[in-house]
């Protein structure tokens, strides 16, 4: 009990907003302010994925032109899924596919798979050790198909600049599936900018393709927006350690990304210095986006059984110079 105050929401609050208008219209969005400094946006009908990250009133994420899309709009055909890409902060992609469309095993996957476009079913928040908890529950599941069930928890710290994203995947059918991951996490003005300083604890880089291989040795260095870019993606091979970050001098801000590398193997980083599609994505996965067949064919591609779980953590510290 803090005798200052007369409501918990003088220092934190967790409030639950709906948007009126445009695509987003009718859309649950948690508006979660931790008293440290962040503020993050829960999309509850976009698979709980944050949509919003401020720090100290300072825009983290990326914002696509796309804005707030509810998903009654996704289409799963092929690259649709860039119509309705908000990206935000955090999208999360998979869990039958991430990365390119293609065809693997006699079933067309789309683009980043669906589970960014299924609405929580259930949710609740508490308070809880210090901690804004957040639960929410998502299903991608179809008839004669595939039967997973997303368990989400988002625990945000009331006593440090720090949130933790706890995920488990369960598979409820009977038959083994395919799984792939892919916290596809954007980085945006003003945090990003020419000056960022970006790094990745990986032993080994690699180009994806030839245009990313052209510019290998900068792969850290960020630019200017480009009109015509085209986007160069780099994969990381974290060993050791599971760190990312970004830094902005001229704000004194940044913030990290850790997360486990032999469970999260698959570090991509998305360099995109275009206009208005101005973002860095820092994206650690279970899997590459070059398609599952990619994937099944290098022998990398996962797999759960029926009535087993996979568990995933990744935490996001934000960072003041």
């Amino acid at each position: 009990m803090n005798p200052y105050i007369g409501h918990d929401s003088q220092i934190w609050s967790v409030e639950e907003h709906r948007l009126v208008g445009g695509k987003g219209d009718g859309m649950r969005l948690l508006e979660i302010s931790s008293g440290t400094g962040v503020h993050l946006t829960v999309s509850l009908d976009r698979a709980a994925d944050i949509s919003r990250l401020r720090f100290r009133g300072i825009n983290m994420g990326y914002f696509s032109p796309c804005g707030y899309v509810g998903p009654a709009y996704y289409d799963r055909r092929e690259d649709h899924f860039l119509k309705s890409f908000t990206a935000g902060f955090l999208t999360t992609c998979g869990l039958e596919s991430a990365g390119v469309p293609c065809e693997d095993g006699g079933e067309q996957v789309p683009m980043h798979g669906s589970i960014a476009n299924i609405p929580a079913e259930y949710y609740r928040w508490e308070e809880e050790d210090g901690e804004i908890v957040v639960h929410a529950q998502m299903r991608d599941e179809v008839i004669f198909g595939r039967k997973l069930k997303l368990i989400r928890e988002i625990r945000v710290s009331l006593t440090e600049a720090s949130f933790t994203i706890c995920d488990r995947i369960v598979n409820e059918g009977d038959r083994t599936e395919p799984i792939e991951l892919l916290y596809h996490m954007n980085m945006g003005y003003p945090l990003l900018d020419e000056d960022s300083i970006v790094e990745v604890s990986s032993e080994q880089v690699r180009p994806r393709n030839a245009h990313a291989a052209e510019d290998l040795e900068n792969w850290m260095h960020m630019e200017k927006p480009q009109a015509g870019y085209e986007e160069r993606c780099y994969y990381h091979e974290c060993k050791k350690e599971g760190r990312a970050s970004i830094c902005q001098p001229k704000l004194g801000i940044g913030l990290e990304i850790r997360f486990d590398p032999k469970k999260l193997d698959c570090f991509t980083e998305w360099k995109m210095m275009g206009v208005r599609d101005y973002v860095l994505g820092l994206e650690c996965g279970n899997c590459y986006p070059d398609g599952r067949d990619v994937m099944r064919r290098d022998g990398r591609l996962k797999f759960l059984e029926p009535g087993k779980t996979l568990t995933y953590h990744v935490k996001v510290r934000l960072l003041e110079k």
